[in-house]
């Protein structure tokens, strides 16, 4: 089947999640080598070329819209099935002598792992890591099923049959848009947001099954997302409330997007933990990855 025209090639595709991961085309730039006026001008025609809007411009960075959002989310998957695909052909033409494959959840695989797998290509170059994006439930899964040699997970608990060591932790924080009541009100107590219909993240992630385990009886979502772009991007769109890692609006509260809520008698603190079958035990590359990523 051809590819439609609406398709941007890869590297575009690649300019635009990382402008959106690093919330300015400057950064962006830094990060691929560019000129900020060379990612602008990549990004206006990925945009010419989906007939999509993919970012509104303000003085103090970018923000996804709605339907970019949505274009970043699957732009993401698209580039994970090409390193994967890549990954698979250099196996093929046996140009690596060992493999490492790591799955690890979307917060941790988004705003950690990056600089983890630059580190291990670093101290071992002849070691080519590959990274699967999945929620914690599915992580566990990979592990145990023995498809991935280490896992990362958010969740609060250590799934049954793995081992775990903590690597990081973050906090979850209730996020909405400038012009939301919450952003005036002050604090508000974990019954109100319970009450209240949240952009969440999909079923069976860390932060969902942290939140819903600190916060009994949420009423059910109103919009389910896959991604922490997305739902940052929905929260701007939807002026409604989101619960989501400290890592991934980092950068969104300090230019001001976004505004963190405080609850009332309640944090939301975890731990970020790397897993590993615990009757296989871990070694050799995989070892490695863990003594930088706990490191």
């Amino acid at each position: 089947m051809p590819i439609s025209p609406r398709v941007p090639e890869l590297a575009a595709l690649d300019v635009l999640v990382s402008v959106a991961r690093l919330g300015s085309m400057g950064a962006a730039g830094r990060e691929h080598g560019l000129s900020q006026q060379a990612i602008s001008a990549r990004v206006r025609s990925a945009e010419r070329q989906l007939g999509i809007k993919v970012f509104d411009r303000a003085t103090t960075g970018v923000t996804p819209t709605y339907e970019g959002g949505l274009v970043l989310e699957w732009a993401a998957g698209t580039l994970t099935a090409a390193e994967h695909l890549a990954s698979g052909i250099s196996a093929l033409r046996g140009e690596r002598e060992a493999n490492l494959t790591v799955a690890a959840s979307m917060t941790i695989a988004e705003y950690l792992v990056p600089g983890w797998t630059v580190t291990m290509r670093r101290k071992h170059p002849t070691v080519v890591t590959s990274v699967r994006l999945l929620n914690s439930t599915d992580v566990a899964a990979q592990v145990l099923a023995g498809d991935a040699e280490l896992g990362f997970v958010e969740g609060p608990e250590v799934p049954a049959g793995l081992d775990a060591r903590e690597v990081a932790r973050d906090e979850l924080v209730v996020i909405v848009p400038p012009g939301h009541p919450w952003s005036r009100s002050g604090p508000i107590a974990p019954a109100e947001l319970a009450r209240t219909p949240l952009i969440q993240r999909e079923f069976g992630s860390g932060t969902r099954t942290t939140l819903e385990q600190a916060v009994p009886g949420c009423v059910a979502p109103l919009l389910e997302l896959t991604s922490c772009t997305a739902v940052k991007a929905a929260v701007v769109a939807g002026n409604a409330p989101a619960v989501v890692s400290s890592l991934a609006v980092a950068a969104d509260l300090v230019d001001g997007r976004l505004v963190a809520v405080e609850l009332q008698g309640l944090r939301l603190p975890r731990r970020l933990l790397a897993v590993w079958e615990r009757d296989r035990g871990l070694r050799g590359s995989a070892r490695e990855f863990l003594d930088i990523a706990a490191g």
